[in-house]
């Protein structure tokens, strides 16, 4: 691991019976940023988290987190580090101040220090006039909030976060975005698995695309829409247009296949000099007396990209993956989980929907 690498994965793998949940992953993420890890259903994404957050075993591979080894060192990660899982998972029977300073105690905080710490994190997450209300009464974006405050209460040095923003509207989304901004600059590592492109967008720094268990590419947002082309240009003919002689004079300006939808009267090729083929174009489209409704450049957009890398667009509305729902026996640990590292202070059993995966120290 270098010095400035916060998390290192080599040749991560893990089967569930014939399916091949992860597949020879690699991974490393510099100290203070934000990795996306992003990916359909069923990409591996949950798996990568749970392995990486000592509460699933690899079938192979290496993977350590801040120096610590997730199988040899996991009592002493554990400490380190904060998890969110995809479901905000908080009791809905306590109040806000209650559900925080009940995860301070399972930290073994003292209840001086639990109590302070919730009123702490109630005030940075605009959640310190709803803290004496029952959390059933939140709304989904004010327990989203509060889940991730719960993830915050030791001052972890890395953060992951299992699809933070999923269920949420706009708002309460772009709320949790400042907040993992608000923490990047502070200094912590963030692992943050996602189906939401914007999201990936906004936030990494860096992004590895998974799918069927396998990096397919990584690099930051402008290196991956790089992979899929320049800007591309379209043109919307007016009614009664030619759109054959507007295809003609396009195909001098692009560098690519030049696509006619004759429905929309649109016409659309990729260009290398981007917006600067703007006025010579216009000028052309006018000499051939093709009247225009509109005309734009577009620069690839992290939806391009995962619909060239997958061969499938990204679900607008992502649901919980797939892999979650590989879950233990209630009465025992995980699958794959040492069961020496379950007992007092480990994480217990996979968690279903409305219970909180516990990394403790």
């Amino acid at each position: 691991m270098t010095d400035s690498s916060a998390i290192v994965v080599e040749g991560l793998r893990k089967h569930y019976g014939a399916t091949k949940a992860l597949d020879g992953i690699d991974l490393q993420v510099a100290e203070g940023t934000v990795q996306g890890l992003l990916g359909p259903n069923g990409a591996g994404k949950t798996t990568v988290v749970r392995i990486l957050t000592t509460l699933l075993r690899a079938d192979s591979g290496t993977a350590r987190v801040l120096g610590f080894d997730v199988v040899r060192d996991a009592q002493k990660l554990r400490g380190a580090i904060g998890v969110t899982g995809q479901y905000a998972a908080v009791d809905e029977k306590l109040t806000g101040a209650e559900n925080l300073e009940m995860f301070g105690r399972l930290y073994r905080l003292s209840g001086r220090t639990a109590r302070a710490r919730a009123a702490e994190l109630l005030e940075r997450f605009e959640l310190a006039d709803a803290g004496g209300r029952l959390t059933q009464t939140y709304s989904g974006g004010m327990r989203r909030r509060l889940d991730l405050a719960a993830s915050l209460i030791m001052r972890p040095r890395v953060l992951f976060l299992d699809e933070p923003s999923t269920g949420l509207d706009p708002r309460s989304r772009a709320q949790v975005w400042q907040v993992i901004e608000d923490l990047v600059r502070e200094g912590t590592t963030v692992l943050l698995t996602t189906q939401y492109l914007e999201e990936a967008d906004q936030l990494a720094h860096k992004i590895t695309v998974v799918d069927l268990g396998k990096v397919i590419a990584e690099g930051t947002a402008d290196q991956l829409k790089e992979r899929v082309g320049g800007a591309r240009l379209e043109v919307i003919i007016a009614r009664g247009g030619d759109l054959s002689a507007a295809g003609g004079v396009l195909a001098r300006f692009a560098n690519g296949e030049v696509n006619t939808d004759g429905d929309r009267r649109s016409i659309s090729a990729p260009v290398a000099a981007g917006a600067g083929v703007l006025p010579d174009l216009v000028r052309a489209l006018d000499e051939v007396s093709v009247a225009l409704d509109d005309v734009a450049v577009h620069r690839p957009t992290l939806d391009d990209v995962f619909l060239a890398l997958t061969g499938r667009p990204a679900e607008a509305d992502p649901k919980p993956d797939p892999e979650a729902d590989h879950r233990a026996d209630p009465s025992g640990p995980a699958d794959g989980l040492d069961p020496e590292a379950s007992g007092s202070g480990g994480p217990g059993p996979e968690t279903g929907p409305g219970e909180r995966e516990l990394v403790a120290g």
